[in-house]
């Protein structure tokens, strides 16, 4: 079996979010699919986010699909390697990690076709189902909105919630908007949170990395009361000698990864003991491929290996599949706009994802859904939420 065709089609999806208010919000995200077409006759199916969609597009198009022609897509350790030398000879990984991602996603749905089995199985087969979280708490709702979406959310059988804080502060900082201001506020969105949800519910906070070390330490301090399960990307560039201090000063766990290309990067992380969970991001991190290695060296240094950066469908199969897996992030935003592109998606039950038994991802695009997103003008760097 050979690569007959490769091929990646950008898109920015719209998104309709509900507020608790019966108003709703829009926003889109930029998504970035790879088709993989074999000599044979199977078709596998990749994609990678939170990046522009249309660079991951021209970088797979016009680069990556001419190295891949001709290659037996079985022998992904062979493929990514190829990849890695192709796009990022000197370690730097930047677009270069998602549209490898994304092949590589592609490469393992041929993989479970060609065998008969899921990729969650073909990855190890830990385990037949995940603990998800529901990431639901956006900057766009007010205290009272928020309050009402956790307990919407608990209704519907999560225990697990994830809200962002520090809302861009760092990007922001030249409006009239003192980053100590966002700070408070974040303390009072967090407390709302808990007393609407009550002391059994786990919550979790997200700064996409967009605060600096002394608020990131104050924000920590002021809500350690409030039982937070980990704090993800609380500083900017996931700076590791930044971390390794704020580790030590609070009592929150520290999450990040999400969005980091290398393994070398987790590599750090985890001899500096900066983090306490590392997430790397199937769709962004390298693929299965790469995350497999990275979940290797969690489990040699026994730190948890989760799942943040939303993308649950690819995501659930690398946290089964693994002994070491854990939690998979049901990102609400996110989820939409998966189920705008693809067809047999599962959908959690009381907090749990069950992995499909269809060989491969198990899902796959809906041809005439993706022609008309297809058509939408791309996002041009505001696919990003």
């Amino acid at each position: 079996m050979k690569i007959a065709r490769v091929s990646a089609t950008p898109l920015n999806l719209p998104v309709t979010v509900p507020m608790p208010s019966g108003q709703t919000k829009t926003t889109s995200l930029s998504v970035c699919l790879v088709t993989i077409e074999t000599d044979t006759g199977l078709v596998g199916t990749g994609m990678t986010a939170i990046t522009e969609e249309e660079v991951i597009g021209s970088i797979v198009n016009d680069i990556a699909a001419h190295h891949l022609i001709g290659l037996d897509p079985m022998r992904h350790e062979q493929i990514w390697d190829r990849l890695y030398w192709l796009l990022t000879p000197r370690g730097q990984s930047g677009y270069a990690s998602h549209a490898i991602a994304a092949i590589d996603l592609a490469l393992w749905d041929i993989k479970g076709q060609a065998l008969g089995e899921p990729c969650w199985r073909l990855l190890g087969g830990a385990r037949a189902e995940v603990p998800v979280y529901a990431t639901f708490g956006f900057n766009f709702f007010d205290r009272d909105e928020l309050a009402a979406a956790a307990r919407d959310w608990v209704g519907r059988g999560f225990t697990r919630l994830k809200m962002t804080v520090g809302h861009h502060a760092l990007q922001r900082r030249d409006e009239p908007r003192p980053m100590d201001a966002v700070i408070a506020e974040d303390v009072q969105r967090i407390r709302a949170v808990r007393e609407a949800v009550g002391p059994e519910v786990q919550i979790y906070i997200d700064a996409n990395c967009s605060l600096d070390y002394f608020h990131a330490l104050s924000l920590a301090q002021k809500v350690e009361r409030y039982d937070i399960s980990f704090f993800e990307e609380p500083v900017s560039q996931n700076d590791i000698p930044n971390l390794v201090k704020l580790r030590a000063k609070t009592s929150i766990p520290l999450a990040a990864g999400q969005n980091e290309g290398l393994a070398s990067r987790f590599r750090d992380l985890l001899v500096a003991q900066a983090v306490d969970v590392v997430q790397p991001n199937a769709c962004i991190s390298g693929g299965f491929t790469q995350c497999g290695r990275i979940a290797g060296m969690a489990a040699a240094f026994n730190t948890r290996f989760a799942n943040g950066g939303a993308w649950p469908h690819h995501n659930m199969h690398l946290h089964a599949g693994l002994a070491n897996g854990s939690l998979v992030e049901y990102h609400s935003v996110a989820v939409q706009c998966c189920e705008l592109v693809f067809d047999d998606l599962p959908k959690p039950e009381r907090g749990v994802l069950r992995l499909p038994e269809t060989p491969g991802l198990g899902f796959k695009p809906n041809p005439e859904r993706l022609a008309e997103l297809a058509k939408r003008p791309g996002s041009r760097g505001a696919g990003k939420a």
